[in-house]
């Protein structure tokens, strides 16, 4: 299989001749270990009893060869953390280390949090622009930048967003022909509740509320639906319980909620603090909710529009994290403002998002960009909307107006 560039490619590149111990986290398949291979000399796989063996009876890796060290699943023995923290205390060269995991250290295991130590850089499945075909024309990091060239066509269609919904980001199948592809999707959301919660140390008494709640969880996406809502559409499970699905779920990176943004010297007041529900990947809200792609333009046509903002966040998450960057989303306690997604860069430069499931952009549609940008006109560098049409280009007030398929980072 080709190795598809990712946008944490051009971090490690950075990162990687200054820091010696870098971890790549996220959710299973999402190619964290092909991406961390390509680095490095030497790969100890730690879901292996070979790869758990070699770490039990080195674990100063003063056996190992020079050059980079892939430690691969590393979750499976935390111990490794701290042998690869106490390495980089005795003075381990930069590039020497790489951490694979696709879930956090189950709960009252006693490692160091590798503060200091150890960088984390989280890897999400295929942003749109990260995808075989693609072909951005609009950076974020010129965005960031400020006065970016806004040009560029596409000939991606309403079906084509559908499509890049539906098939999910996992590099493995993402191409896949959808009856396989959709089974690929079931069997991860199974296996999460099947093997990868009781390697967590959980196993849940009652699968199907979990799946129900995560279903409920999954139609709330690109919403604050609060979380009692959310329970209570799920058959209204014990909260106690539903704070122990979300915990397990964090865990194993399949919840991906947007935060609320806080500019500590903002001038705003009232913000609201609720996050924005987001799963891992848009393609399990079709899945968990048993809804076929083809539906989405009619019958359930209600859930497109949160639907294309989810693709829309991972494809802004991806980017700006390239430009190491983070990314929350805005609103007033009353409503009355509201922002999408607000992206900022490590210099405090804000770029500010709306995503719009149409081509056409009308007045309306930029009020709260054009609101926002005379608050902060010092501090927002761009306002942009996202849509479905096939032009970008730049309004007479300054809004860039840019086709989702044209975003990379």
């Amino acid at each position: 299989m080709t190795y598809l560039p990712r946008a944490v490619d051009a971090q490690l590149d950075q990162l990687i001749s200054h820091a010696a111990a870098i971890a790549l986290e996220g959710p299973k398949a999402v190619g964290k270990t092909e991406t961390a291979r390509r680095r490095a000399s030497t790969v100890m796989r730690l879901d292996t009893q070979e790869g758990a063996g070699v770490l039990a009876a080195d674990p100063t890796f003063s056996a190992e060869a020079p050059g980079t060290i892939l430690i691969d699943e590393w979750q499976r023995h935390p111990e490794s953390w701290d042998y690869v923290r106490r390495a980089v205390d005795e003075g381990a060269e930069p590039g020497r280390f790489l951490l694979t995991g696709s879930a956090t250290p189950v709960a009252g295991t006693d490692t160091h949090s590798g503060a200091g130590r150890i960088l984390s850089l989280r890897m999400r499945p295929l942003a749109l622009f990260e995808r075989a075909g693609a072909e951005p024309s609009i950076s974020m990091s010129s965005l960031f930048q400020g006065g970016a060239t806004i040009a560029g066509e596409t000939d991606r269609t309403l079906k084509h967003y559908i499509d890049a919904i539906a098939s999910g980001g996992f590099p493995g199948f993402y191409e896949a022909p959808p009856v396989l592809r959709n089974q690929q999707l079931d069997s991860y959301l199974a296996r999460v509740v099947d093997r990868d919660l009781p390697e967590q140390g959980y196993v849940a008494r009652n699968p199907a509320a979990l799946m129900n709640w995560l279903a409920a969880y999954a139609a709330a996406s690109s919403t604050t639906t609060s979380y009692q809502e959310i329970l209570d559409a799920a058959n209204k499970p014990a909260k106690s319980t539903t704070m122990v699905y979300r915990e397990k779920l964090a865990e194993v990176w399949m919840l991906d909620p947007v935060p609320a943004w806080d500019m500590r010297r903002s001038p705003f007041a009232g913000l609201a603090k609720a996050p924005k529900h987001q799963l891992a990947d848009p393609a399990f809200v079709l899945r968990l909710l048993d809804i076929p792609a083809a539906k989405l333009t009619g019958r359930f046509n209600y859930l497109l529009g949160p639907l294309f903002e989810a693709l829309a966040t991972l494809s802004v998450r991806v980017a700006a994290q390239a430009s190491f960057g983070k990314v929350g989303h805005f609103r007033t306690v009353k409503g009355d403002r509201e922002v999408d997604l607000i992206a900022q860069d490590q210099d405090g430069a804000i770029v500010a998002f709306e995503v719009k499931l149409a081509a056409n952009v009308g007045d309306d549609d930029v009020k709260h960009l054009l609101w926002l940008r005379e608050k902060l006109p010092d501090d927002v560098v761009d306002t942009v909307i996202l849509t479905t049409g096939t032009r970008a280009y730049r309004r007479p007030d300054g809004v860039a107006v840019v086709p989702l398929a044209l975003l990379g980072a």
